[in-house]
């Protein structure tokens, strides 16, 4: 059986180096057409999945479970390849079918159902073994109301459809498992997890992380510090709060206890850390591409990372406080632990990482596409790291290098495609364009109570979801609404993925804060609660620039803002942060009791959200101010009365 091991991680290697470059040729150089490109490429990324992810762990290495793993490898190959030749064929019988009835002829045969029909049940399989099964439970359910709608009741009513329809709409055609999300996926995402990889095999993100560790060596707290800004540089190349966390996570949370944070705590913080790599640009995991292909009317890629911007410090920048404050509060060490301060950090990593970013973001600026700008990007790297021993790779580095973005991108290709299939089941039934007739009314009456119905609906999709997939989910189903709500579109965008991150922070099915939590044999709950209580600024952050859209750098009518009204607004949301950080840590200037962390909160949160109202603000200000210097009275009285003890002694 290890034979067989060994035999099946080669082809992993190896088919895994084939997707890579097969992604890299295509997208710059397309010789197929559109739906027989990601075909392929989803054919590839099941084949990985089923290499990958066995039926069950118990059944890993039984005979039984590698016979079927085998035969579901052959039943992809074939599903799926049957489309990439039969694209054409299938447009055409597909336009037939379109005509009139007397112009029909030769419409989808039983072949192509019965070849659906197992691609369908091949796409479920593979996400189950990849994310889990929230998303193809969901999926069932949605063929269910497909097939089922004439018998449900009220606004869900619809004629009901064939399973020969059904199919022909999720698997055969391009509105399904081969629309949107996966064309995202293999046009854009993809790429940026490759480019990551490789900048990770140069030693160019090593750089960073020691960059930070060397920043912030002797500030208060050091070792946190360095899980915040390692993790949301991490975070934003690969996107996945969960991934972040299981590799930030491994040297980080150790750091931070060495330090002497409490192991729920260091958990709490890498989670949150972690959670809010996907708002960093310019890479922002998946969302920003999807919002390409989402965002009516459209917006350019360089719109959507300039107004990701100012969340994304604020966001960081209360993570940094919270972590300052509760590192004076448990009297963390500022020093690193022996041995976790790497040597000095190499000039050429550094060059290396410089270079592919300033690269990427130089072309995107020119105008080039974000597949066209990495691609450049993956030049520049490999070409400068050739330069120096400390960064210099090779052919076994590049294919190792593309064996590890295909291990995170797999399970990204089975969920966008289980996605897929919801999608068209959205577009087939028509349900996209009901559910707002529920919640426009109610919108219109009171905007915050339809935005909270938004945050709930994305937060508890979004458990135990990738949260790109969360948001293309949320984008189709709600995406209409959001223009009827009078909101500036990339901000209600932005609203919903910033939601589906915070989902991985929340409580029951808080991901990022478990995986933190089993690294540091911390109580689960107890993470999560915490990783929510430090991520809490990034559950204000949303509300804050929907209602005050400056903060994305946009006018309430969608255009740019003027250099005072963004200043004004930055201004007034980082002031709420400061109060809102001592409220989540307990400590200002030294410890603070309950009543005063509660004024605080209830101070910071009317900062951020409130959008002009001087007549509160201002008493908010004066009762923050005069807090801030009770808390200073206690601690110079805290000081006096030690120093008095010390000379008394």
């Amino acid at each position: 059986m290890h034979s067989v091991q060994r035999l099946r991680q080669r082809l992993f290697k190896a088919l895994a180096v084939i997707l890579s470059l097969f992604v890299l040729g295509e997208v710059n150089y397309p010789q197929l057409m559109p739906q027989s490109q990601v075909a392929l490429f989803a054919m590839l990324g099941l084949v990985l999945v089923f290499l990958k992810y066995p039926l069950h762990s118990k059944l890993q290495a039984g005979i039984f479970g590698q016979g079927l793993d085998l035969i579901l490898v052959v039943c992809a190959v074939a599903c799926f390849g049957y489309i990439v030749v039969q694209t054409e064929p299938m447009f055409q019988r597909f336009w037939i079918e379109s005509q009139p009835l007397g112009n029909r002829a030769g419409v989808e045969q039983y072949i192509d159902y019965s070849i659906g029909l197992l691609g369908l049940v091949l796409v479920l399989e593979a996400t189950r073994r990849a994310i889990g099964l929230t998303l193809p439970l969901l999926s069932i359910v949605f063929l269910l109301y497909a097939g089922l709608g004439q018998s449900m009741p009220g606004w869900l009513f619809h004629r009901g459809y064939s399973w020969e329809r059904i199919v022909s709409q999720t698997f055969l055609h391009s509105q399904g498992v081969f629309g949107i999300a996966l064309k995202v996926m293999f046009t854009y995402v993809f790429l940026f997890v490759l480019f990551g990889t490789l900048l990770e095999k140069t030693g160019a993100t090593r750089y960073i992380i020691n960059l930070a560790r060397r920043l912030f060596r002797s500030s208060a707290g050091g070792p946190a510090k360095v899980a915040v800004i390692s993790s949301g540089m991490m975070g934003s190349l690969s996107g996945s709060a969960v991934a972040n966390t299981a590799t930030t996570g491994t040297f980080t949370i150790p750091m931070m206890r060495s330090a002497g944070f409490q192991p729920t705590t260091a958990a709490g913080i890498e989670a949150a850390a972690s959670s809010g790599g996907a708002l960093v640009p310019p890479i922002m995991g998946a969302g920003a591409y999807m919002m390409l292909e989402i965002v009516s009317p459209p917006v350019t890629y360089l719109q959507i990372i300039k107004a990701a911007l100012i969340p994304a410090i604020l966001y960081y920048g209360a993570l940094l406080l919270i972590v300052h404050f509760r590192a004076k509060l448990v009297g963390a060490t500022a020093e690193m632990p022996s041995g976790q301060l790497d040597e000095k950090p190499s000039a050429a990593q550094g060059l290396v990482f410089c270079a592919g970013f300033c690269v990427l973001i130089l072309f995107l600026v020119l105008g080039y596409t974000p597949f066209r700008a990495v691609t450049w990007g993956l030049i520049v790297v490999f070409a400068v790291s050739a330069f120096s021993r400390h960064t210099r790779i090779g052919i076994r580095e590049i294919c190792d290098a593309m064996a590890k973005a295909a291990h995170g991108g797999v399970s990204l290709i089975a969920a966008a495609s289980c996605v897929g299939l919801i999608l068209g089941v959205v577009l087939l039934t028509g349900i996209g364009t009901k559910l707002p007739g529920l919640l426009v009314p109610l919108a219109q009456n009171n905007l915050i109570l339809a935005l909270l119905l938004l945050m709930v609906s994305t937060i508890v999709l979004g458990m135990g979801l990738p949260s790109s997939v969360c948001y293309l989910l949320m984008a189709t189903l709600v995406g209409s609404i959001l223009t009827d709500l009078g909101l500036v579109p990339l901000a209600a965008h932005l609203f919903i993925f910033y939601f589906g991150m915070m989902s991985m922070v929340t409580p029951p099915v808080a991901l990022a804060a478990y995986t933190a939590g089993a690294i540091a044999n911390a109580n689960i709950m107890r993470t999560g609660v915490a990783a929510f209580r430090f991520a809490l600024v990034g559950f204000a952050l949303p509300y804050a620039f929907v209602l005050r859209p400056e903060l994305l750098t946009l006018s309430s009518d969608g255009g740019t803002a003027g250099v005072w009204s963004i200043v004004g607004s930055l201004g007034m949301t980082a002031l709420g942060i400061v109060p809102l950080a001592a409220s989540v840590a307990g400590y200002l200037l030294a410890p603070l009791s309950l009543w005063m962390r509660l004024i605080f909160l209830v101070s910071g949160m009317g900062f951020i959200l409130l959008r002009s109202a001087i007549w509160l603000h201002l008493p908010a200000l004066i009762i923050v101010l005069a807090i801030g210097f009770l808390n200073w009275r206690s601690r110079v009285s805290v000081d006096e009365k030690r120093q008095n003890g010390e000379s008394g002694s």
